[in-house]
């Protein structure tokens, strides 16, 4: 099999159709599913020319622009591998990845930061070229042969490479019903960078997997701006991240016709965002929760939306299971460790020369995520942050959602997250973080009113924005080193 022939298979029976456009205000660039199956293999067959074979490393350092999942297709087509990588990463950080991933060769858009390695650039303006070239045939390969590497968002503090399987496209196939309730005739709008894996996958490669239309706002479209944009092009899913919906609703603007419901990622949605986004639409929002591991695995849909609190459902096909420390299945109702079954074809192979690390994330069949989540009755995950974002109040383990969740309903409080900041030798505190303009003792109040005595903050800390990872996930670990006050 070849990943990028299992995307592009569906086009070739609607080759006239629209398969992507780049919106602005006043209109698009449009992309039919023939002239992106021409790009894509005319890319494959350019890569080859300029000196790469299969199995190189392609290391991309491409921008926001149709280049990036065209460039990424076309080296799987050739059987190259390519490594996408954020745009904002600075000359240190690119430098390390290609440290580690050790490139034949870098594609790079002018102005972004290169790494210090001998591997040749290739300028991204000869992409244009390439994509008028004879196409060249798909590189066949065994379903468990390497196919892309991507980079964890370094939550941990060491990024790694995590390498994936051409099986992985055959995993999505579980989300198209499992979460985002999508057919041949949708077009679902992605409010995200083409460089973004969410965006990659969920609004790129899964449409195109259907022979649907993917809609990309340019960067020049604000958030704010995107439900004009939609409305006039006939989205009929959006997605984004929580932030995102959550700057749209700001704006004035009535629901279209088209619009059937939101999907949303990369972080956790607030049940009141939810709420406001169902009182403005009619529709509702459907969150998913994955991992650069295992994509999403965990989601709300259409047919099965996620009860208030919890997170979704396994999708059809996914085994999951909640473990307790020493690995065994727990019941409903029990908190413990997320883990995924080690034959699900979305989970990766490993992390990239990293045999022992990879290892450590299985205990007997079950991989590990590292979030902690209970399992209802019903079969509803309800998520509890990640294990090392776990805060302990008074000996007690508190989970940031919990007091998120609370302070959330606060009007006016903009973002929110609750970290655990060390004070004192063997002393920490909960610290309570937002951004909005609601004043610090309405949110002392809802704290009081909603959450036992010591799951509430001791501080309250008003930022202008709240760090980030680079995939847009609240980054706990900043805050607590940015505002620990057990340090002079």
């Amino acid at each position: 099999m070849n990943l990028a022939e299992h995307v592009l298979r569906a086009g070739l029976a609607t080759p006239d159709k629209l398969a992507m456009s780049v919106l602005e205000l006043g209109g698009g660039d449009r992309w039919s599913h023939a002239r992106l199956r021409q790009a894509v293999l005319g890319t494959a067959t350019g890569l080859l020319q300029s000196g790469l074979r299969p199995r190189d490393r392609l290391l991309m350092r491409l921008g926001n622009t149709p280049g990036f999942p065209v460039t990424y297709l076309g080296a799987i087509a050739a059987g190259i591998v390519p490594v996408p990588t954020s745009a904002m990463l600075t000359t240190p950080e690119v430098t390390r990845i290609a440290a580690t991933i050790h490139p034949a060769m870098v594609i790079a858009d002018h102005g972004l930061a290169l790494p210090d390695h001998p591997a040749p650039v290739l300028p991204a303006a000869r992409l244009a070229e390439f994509a008028t070239l004879p196409p060249a045939e798909f590189a066949q390969h065994d379903p468990d042969d390497l196919a892309y590497i991507v980079f964890t968002s370094g939550t941990s503090g060491q990024p790694r490479a995590v390498c994936h399987a051409h099986r992985a496209i055959l995993a999505r196939q579980m989300m198209f019903q499992g979460w985002y309730g999508l057919t041949p005739q949708d077009r679902l709008m992605h409010a995200g960078a083409f460089n973004w894996t969410f965006t990659l996958g969920t609004g790129l490669m899964d449409p195109w997997t259907l022979g649907a239309s993917a809609l990309i706002p340019a960067a020049s479209v604000a958030p704010e701006q995107i439900p004009l944009v939609a409305s006039r092009n006939g989205a009929s899913i959006l997605a984004a991240a929580p932030g995102v919906f959550r700057r749209m609703l700001r704006a004035d603007w009535k629901p279209w016709r088209d619009l059937r419901h939101g999907l949303t990622a990369g972080e956790r949605l607030d049940p009141g965002l939810r709420r406001a986004w169902q009182e403005r639409t009619g529709t509702d929002l459907h969150e998913a929760m994955g991992m650069s591991e295992c994509s999403t695995f965990i989601s709300g849909s259409p047919a099965r939306p996620a009860p208030e609190g919890a997170a979704g459902f396994a999708q059809p096909g996914r085994r999951i299971a909640i473990l307790d420390d020493e690995g065994r299945e727990l019941p409903p109702g029990t908190p413990g460790t997320l883990a995924v079954h080690r034959s699900d074809p979305g989970l990766f192979l490993g992390y990239l020369d990293q045999p022992r690390d990879t290892a450590a994330r299985f205990v007997g069949d079950w991989f590990v995520t590292g979030d902690l989540a209970r399992i209802t009755d019903a079969g509803a995950v309800c998520t509890l942050g990640r294990a090392d974002d776990m805060m302990n109040a008074g000996g007690f383990r508190v989970a940031p959602a919990e007091v998120e969740d609370v302070l959330a309903q606060t009007p006016d409080i903009g973002e929110v997250a609750a970290a655990e900041l060390p004070v004192g030798p063997g002393s920490s505190i909960i610290a309570a973080f937002w951004t909005g303009s609601a004043d610090e003792r309405d949110l002392r109040t809802a704290a009081e009113n909603g959450l036992a005595r010591y799951k509430q903050p001791r501080a309250y800390i008003h930022l202008p924005a709240l760090p980030r990872t680079p995939t847009g996930k609240i980054n706990r670990r900043a805050l607590r080193e940015a505002h620990r006050k057990d340090r002079t």
